[in-house]
C-alpha cells in the first residue's frame, strides 16, 4: 500500500498522524509512506525525528477568533492547493488519510480531484470546517466520540478513537492524589496559567508535586514562580512520562489530550477553551469541568477539594473504560478496507 497521511500544525492532529504512521510501518514494512504537513509547523522537527518522510505546504486556516488574519487567504489557498496536487501526483498514493484541521485540505482536495480514495479522521464531537467540507466524498470518516456521526453526511462513519503516540501505560493513580499535572495544550493557555500561579500556594499545600506545562507564552511566569514542589515547563515532548507520575490532571478539553489521559486511566478536571467556536465544551462530556469564564483560583481549589476518594476512584475507572489503545490499528484497518474494496 502507498499511504499518504495529511495532518499537522498542532499536537492534536500531528501526534495521531504519527501514531497511524507507526502502525502502518509495523504492519506493512514494505509499504510506501509520506506525511504532509504545514511549512513552519512542529512537524518539520517531529516527523523526520520519528523516521518518516515529510512534504510541507504553506497553508493557513480560517481564523474565527481574529477575522483580520483571514485577509491573506485568497492568495494563500490557491497556491496551497497547487502544492497539494504536486505532492499527490509525485507520490501516487493508493489512499490518503486526512487527520483533521485545515492542514489536511490541500492533500485531500488533490486526492478528490485525482479520483484517489481518501479517509478522514475527526477527533472532536463537533466536526471542524475541513471535515465538513470533505466528508461527503470520503470513503469513510473515522470518529472519536459519540455524537459526531449525527453532524456529518458521509457514506461510512466508523468510531475508532484517537490514535495515540507510544508510551501511555495504564496505571492506578494514588488516592488521595499526590502528584498534580496541569496542561493547557500544545500552545499553553493564558487563563489556566494565570489561575495556577495565583493559586500556587494552595496547590503546593495540597499536593507533593505540581507539574505545570505552561507553553511558550508562559516562559516568564514559569521562571518567576519557581519554587519547591512546583515544576513549570514551557514545552514537553514526553507527555507519557509526565502522566506516568500524575495522579490527577487539570487540562484543556482537547480530545487528543483527553484520550491520552483516559488511556492511562487518570481522573481529570477539564477547562474547555472558548476558541474555535467553543467546540471543546462538547468534548468535555460528562467529565468534571470548569468553564473558562468561571475559572479562578478559588473555583480551581474548591473543585479539587470537592473530589472525594470515592469520586476520584470512580473517575479513574470511568477514564480507563473509554481509553482506547488500539485506535491507530482501527484507523489502519479502515484504510486497508478502502484500498482492498
Amino acid at each position: 500500500m502507498r499511504l499518504l497521511i495529511s495532518g499537522g500544525g498542532t499536537g492534536g492532529h500531528l501526534y495521531p498522524a504519527l501514531a497511524v504512521a507507526r502502525a502502518f510501518r509495523a504492519e506493512e514494512p514494505e509499504g510506501a509512506l509520506l506525511l504532509v504537513g504545514r511549512s513552519g509547523g512542529p512537524e518539520e522537527r517531529l516527523v523526520p525525528a520519528a523516521g518518516f518522510d515529510l512534504a510541507t505546504v504553506n497553508v493557513r486556516g480560517l481564523d474565527r477568533d481574529a477575522v483580520w488574519k483571514n485577509l491573506a487567504l485568497p492568495a494563500i489557498i490557491p497556491l496551497a492547493m497547487r502544492a497539494g496536487l504536486r505532492i499527490v501526483d509525485a507520490f501516487r498514493p493508493d489512499v490518503v488519510l486526512g487527520m483533521g484541521g485545515y492542514v489536511m485540505a490541500p492533500a485531500i482536495a488533490a486526492a478528490r480531484m485525482r479520483g484517489i480514495p481518501y479517509v478522514l479522521h475527526e477527533k472532536d464531537v463537533r466536526p471542524g470546517l475541513a471535515t465538513r467540507i470533505f466528508a461527503g466524498a470520503a470513503a469513510a470518516v473515522c470518529t472519536t466520540l459519540p455524537g459526531t456521526e449525527k453532524r456529518l453526511k458521509a457514506r461510512r462513519i466508523v468510531m475508532t478513537g484517537v490514535p495515540l503516540r507510544d508510551g501511555f501505560e495504564r496505571r492506578t493513580p494514588a488516592i488521595p492524589p499526590r502528584h498534580l499535572l496541569i496542561t493547557g495544550g500544545s500552545q499553553g493557555a493564558r487563563n489556566i496559567n494565570q489561575t495556577v500561579w495565583a493559586a500556587l500556594d494552595g496547590l503546593c499545600e495540597r499536593f507533593e508535586e505540581v507539574v505545570h506545562v505552561a507553553g511558550r507564552q508562559g516562559e516568564d511566569g514559569v521562571a518567576h514562580h519557581a519554587r519547591a514542589g512546583y515544576r513549570g515547563l514551557t514545552f514537553v515532548d514526553d507527555m507519557p512520562g509526565l502522566m506516568a507520575r500524575a495522579d490527577i490532571v487539570v487540562s484543556r478539553a482537547g480530545v487528543g489530550t483527553i484520550a491520552e489521559i483516559a488511556a492511562v486511566g487518570l481522573p481529570m478536571v477539564l477547562v474547555p477553551g472558548t476558541f474555535g467556536g467553543g467546540h471543546q465544551e462538547e468534548n468535555a462530556g460528562a467529565a468534571v469541568s470548569i468553564g473558562d469564564a468561571r475559572l479562578t483560583p478559588g473555583s480551581l481549589l474548591s473543585t479539587l477539594d470537592g473530589l472525594t476518594a470515592d469520586r476520584l476512584e470512580a473517575m479513574a475507572k470511568a477514564s480507563a473504560s473509554v481509553g482506547r489503545r488500539d485506535a491507530a490499528q482501527r484507523v489502519l484497518g479502515v484504510l486497508k478496507e478502502v484500498v482492498g474494496g
